[in-house]
This record gives C-alpha cells, structure tokens and sequence, in this order.
C-alpha cells in the first residue's frame, strides 16, 4: 500500500534549511497496523503529511497503491486522497453546527453518492461505531470519545484503502483513549490497513508492528 524509498524533506526558511525527514524507507502492506512513534519535533507530522499526500518529499520515491505521487499537481493529489485516505485527526475536525449524521454524511456528498445509498453507509458505519443512539446529536452534545467515532466514522465511510489517524487517543482520558484503540484493533481484525502517528508509547501495545522515529530518521 505504501512504498518510501530514501524519503527527504527539506524546510527552506530562507536562513537556514531545515531537514526534517533525512532518508527514510518504510513499506507498509495492505491489512498492516503501524502506529509511528516519536516525540515532537522527530519528524511524524512531516511523515503523515507526506503519506497523505499533503505534502511532497524533496527528494526519494514515495508510491501509494502503487501509484508515484512525486509528479502530480494539487488536484491529482487532491483525488488520490480522497479516493485513497480516510484521515482521523487529534482535533476531531468535524463541522460543529452539524449532527453526527451530517458530519459522516459530507464526505459521500462529495463524492455525489444518491440520497439512498448516503443513508445506508451513513447508518450502516454509525451502528458500527456504536452511534447508532446518537446520529441526531451535534458535537457539542457527545463526549471527546464520541466526538472520535464520529471522525472514524467519517474516515471509513468512503471505504478508503487506508485509515491514517494523527493522534487520535490525544485529546481523550484514558478511558475513552482506550475504548479508540480497541475500535481501531477491530476495524483492523476487519482487514483495515491502519497507520498511526503518535507519541503515545502504550499505543504500540495494541500492534505487533511499529515505527520508531527520531531526528527524522527511523531508529
């Protein structure tokens, strides 16, 4: 699913130049759970920005489901994203004037999925989530972990190849910290290939596979 040969990334601040990733390699296959840790200022964000074709690298070769992104303009990017990602961020990012159905329900707008087909997914990944109860409520009425289904929810109901989660236990207790990472481990028993970016060291309990990455390189 992702293929990073000798990946750099070089920040320019017209001073100095900043290197943020210095040749990184990582291969992650279909089905895999990753979670990348690493403390701040190690390079992750630079690394899931790039993954998620956010960014590009200054130098290296990176394919997506075999698909070379170094040559794309914005809007090939734009649609290999929407068509690839499904994105999971710390904040939530959902539309705070809209219910849990409308937040999910955006992406397959969108994407110009018929009014009959939006509700069947709509409903269908909210009972996956446990929000079945909750579909009518707006983001102010739920809970952070709520609040989080709601973003996965949101991640998974375009059916993307990847889930890509940038801290996503961040802003949760530990409670409801762990009850995500539970959901995460079924969607991957399901055969989701998930990636993780994090600094939070117990998340790698709930994976065999994971990613160490310092001063940007991986240790």
């Amino acid at each position: 699913m992702i293929k990073m040969e000798n990946i750099r990334k070089v920040y320019d601040t017209g001073k100095i130049e900043v290197e943020a990733l210095r040749g990184i390699d990582l291969h992650i296959k279909k089905s895999d759970f990753v979670t990348v840790i690493g403390p701040s200022g190690s390079g992750k964000s630079t690394l899931m920005n790039i993954m998620g074709c956010l960014d590009k690298p200054t130098t290296g070769e990176y394919k997506l489901n075999g698909q070379n992104v170094k040559n794309m303009n914005d809007n090939e990017l734009s649609e290999l994203r929407n068509k690839e990602i499904g994105f999971v961020f710390q904040n939530f990012n959902l539309l705070p004037y809209a219910s849990a159905y409308e937040n999910v329900e955006m992406p397959l707008l969108f994407a110009g999925i018929g009014g009959k087909k939006r509700k069947e997914k709509v409903e269908y990944i909210l009972n996956k989530v446990a929000l079945g109860d909750r579909m009518d409520h707006k983001p102010n009425e739920l809970s952070g972990g709520q609040k989080q289904r709601v973003a996965i929810a949101r991640a998974l109901v375009n059916d993307p190849n990847i889930i890509l989660a940038d801290e996503p236990t961040g802003n949760l207790d530990s409670k409801s910290g762990r009850e995500i990472m539970e959901l995460f481990v079924d969607l991957w028993k399901e055969g989701n290939t998930i990636i993780m970016i994090t600094h939070d060291l117990r998340a790698k309990d709930y994976t065999d596979n994971f990613v160490n990455i310092t001063d940007g390189c991986i240790i």
